[in-house]
């Protein structure tokens, strides 16, 4: 097992969860298949992110783009996230649950469920799963920007001018609002790329990618990745001596 320093752990690690297909094709097996096995890998991955003390797991388990994907894929994995709302992978690793994401779009049993499920984990305080549902950056900053364009309307004669505007008020309206940016962003699967996920918030992210499908992922790969951001520098545009001297 990849050893750790515990002193170093991420306090919020992102994930975009990648190859569920392609690893149920390399079995001859359909797609929804790859994302059974995925389930298995999140339930993996929380109780691992608990045990470390990550505090906030951020997962991208299905896109706005998502949408246009076959019709039968895409009920079979809306009954899919109904079916792994499973409260004891919450209340046994005393996990939060919330989600990010177009809530409106989702069939109402998931909605419901989903609220539920919040409601329920609201008091649990090891970790919080961030679960990102009808998700996508772009969306999420065009609503952001919208919603304080609102705002600044509504405060007219209040003094305040578009001065008022930086990134701290900016993120206040994301719906990440609530947490950290991610210091570790992982993506399975082999793809080097982002996928339009946490545009805003990775802005200084340690970014990490591997070949392994997301079905195959589990304590030891996250245990790796973690590695290897312990074994980077975070500057934030700094020099190395500003680093050690801060």
């Amino acid at each position: 097992m990849q050893q750790l320093d515990t002193s170093r752990i991420p306090q919020h690690i992102a994930i975009i969860m990648d190859g569920n297909g392609r690893w149920a094709k390399a079995k001859g097996l359909p797609r929804t298949a790859g994302h059974v096995e995925g389930v298995e890998a999140v339930r993996r991955v929380t109780e691992e992110c608990t045990r470390l003390g990550v505090k906030f797991l951020t997962l991208y388990t299905f896109s706005t783009e998502n949408w246009n994907r076959p019709a039968d894929e895409v009920s079979a994995l809306m009954g899919l996230v109904l079916s792994s709302l499973e409260e004891e992978i919450f209340q046994k690793n005393n996990v939060r649950f919330r989600v990010i994401g177009e809530r409106y779009r989702l069939p109402r049993e998931v909605r419901d469920k989903l609220e539920e499920v919040e409601a329920h984990t609201r008091d649990n305080t090891a970790m919080t799963m961030v679960v990102a549902l009808s998700y996508s950056a772009r969306w999420e900053i065009t609503n952001a920007m919208r919603d304080l364009y609102v705002d600044m309307q509504s405060v007219v004669g209040s003094g305040k001018t578009e001065d008022d505007i930086d990134e701290h008020l900016i993120s206040r309206y994301m719906q990440t609002s609530f947490m950290p940016d991610p210091d570790l962003l992982i993506r399975t699967g082999g793809e080097l790329r982002i996928s339009n996920f946490l545009l805003w918030q990775i802005a200084y992210s340690e970014l990490y990618f591997c070949d392994t499908y997301w079905p195959d992922f589990g304590a030891e790969e996250l245990r790796r990745a973690i590695a290897e951001y312990q074994s980077r520098e975070r500057r934030y545009g700094m020099t190395s001596e500003q680093v050690a001297e801060s």
